[in-house]
């Protein structure tokens, strides 16, 4: 009974020093962290961490953690179901981590009372149980970035504002992500490939801070009951940032040396009245393969920006069928109405462009002058059927 007691009264003691170890001191800081971007697609638009700073410790909690040898990761990734999580750690290993990669870091302490500390600090403490670190991500409404902005507003609620005079013109959510990676790399052409025109919707001052660098200055010009949100700016780390070229074997060079080819071999057969029927095949497989990508990702996955993509209007998924009569001498006569169908697809395109309903990878511009040029010519060496 008397050791039954006892473990009684030390269970209950470490359980009140547990939970005194979780009461904030009036010292204790809460900073935004934002980290410059990396070498890979990935890490290229920087990384934002909640940093809690107090006498006895020192913790970063990163919503950025993901795991590579999850099962079905790449699975997971292409139908939109990846979950990411929370972790809690000592900042020190943070700050190393982006040190060895020579990524800059910034901090933003934020002016907060004790007691909104505390409840950000409890809530943080929370969601890092390994019940509730989980959460499914989407790379533009719920990520590492937008975590700290919905936790904040969900706390301070009408006391937070955010503000937008520090915006100088309004942008699509595409526009933004095409000006934090290169736009002719290939992880950039096939990120704006996938993507439908969901992402061509103008971003609100919120929304901005999907991306590091807008959650950065979101923060440097929000206020928290009439005072500046932030207390402190300051470097941890200062490096120059990382620049990914995009190398000569990107998708305009490549795709510019496919043009010339594709003008040379339609000038030859339309000149010697014949037709390269590999050439037909291939670029008709090709576009019709990531036509049909483009549909998988429009209708069977959870991705929120995928759906009603008009790439699909050169990336045309029947296609990979009308490749394989291609390769008949002389295909069924209803190819060459298909041909005239799909060349009406095509002209719609700079319509579609223009009018900001969606902007297409501008690396694709030699492709669609290849495609229009190549149907054209295709109509003319088609025998007509009577």
């Amino acid at each position: 009974m008397i050791k039954k007691l006892h473990f009684i009264l030390s269970l209950f003691f470490v359980v009140t020093l547990v939970n005194a170890q979780k009461q904030l001191s009036p010292k204790a800081e809460i900073s935004i962290i934002t980290a410059g971007p990396g070498k890979v697609l990935y890490e290229g638009f920087g990384h934002t961490t909640i940093r809690v700073k107090d006498t006895d410790f020192d913790l970063a909690y990163n919503y950025g953690i993901f795991d590579f040898d999850a099962p079905n990761f790449y699975l997971n990734f292409t139908k939109g179901r990846l979950l990411y999580k929370l972790q809690s750690y000592p900042f020190h290993y943070f700050v190393r981590s982006y040190q060895k990669d020579k990524r800059w870091i910034k901090e933003q302490v934020l002016n907060l009372t004790l007691s909104e500390k505390q409840q950000i600090f409890d809530y943080l403490e929370n969601n890092a149980k390994p019940e509730n670190a989980t959460y499914l991500y989407d790379p533009f409404f719920n990520n590492c970035a937008t975590k700290p902005r919905d936790i904040l507003e969900s706390i301070l609620k009408s006391q937070l504002v955010f503000n937008d005079s520090h915006l100088s013109e309004k942008k699509s959510f595409r526009q933004l992500m095409n000006t934090e990676i290169s736009w002719n790399n290939w992880g950039s052409f096939g990120i704006n490939l996938a993507l439908g025109s969901k992402l061509d919707k103008i971003a609100s001052a919120k929304e901005y801070m999907y991306l590091p660098d807008y959650v950065y200055d979101g923060f440097n010009n929000a206020t928290i009951n009439n005072k500046n949100l932030v207390k402190t700016d300051r470097y941890i780390l200062k490096y120059d940032e990382i620049k990914v070229t995009s190398g000569i074997f990107n998708p305009l060079f490549l795709f510019s040396l496919v043009l010339i080819f594709g003008i040379y071999i339609t000038y030859k057969n339309i000149k010697e009245n014949s037709r390269s029927r590999w050439f037909d095949f291939l670029l008709f497989f090709v576009t019709g393969f990531i036509g049909v990508f483009i549909v998988f990702l429009w209708f069977f996955t959870n991705h929120s920006t995928t759906p009603v993509n008009f790439n699909f209007l050169w990336a045309f998924a029947p296609n990979l069928i009308v490749a394989f009569y291609l390769l008949s001498k002389s295909p069924k006569s209803w190819v060459k109405k298909y041909l005239g169908f799909i060349t009406i697809l095509l002209v719609l395109i700079p319509i579609i462009w223009l009018t900001s309903i969606q902007q297409l990878p501008t690396a694709s511009i030699p492709l669609l002058i290849l495609l229009l040029i190549r149907y054209v010519g295709l109509q003319k060496l088609l025998p007509s059927h009577k």
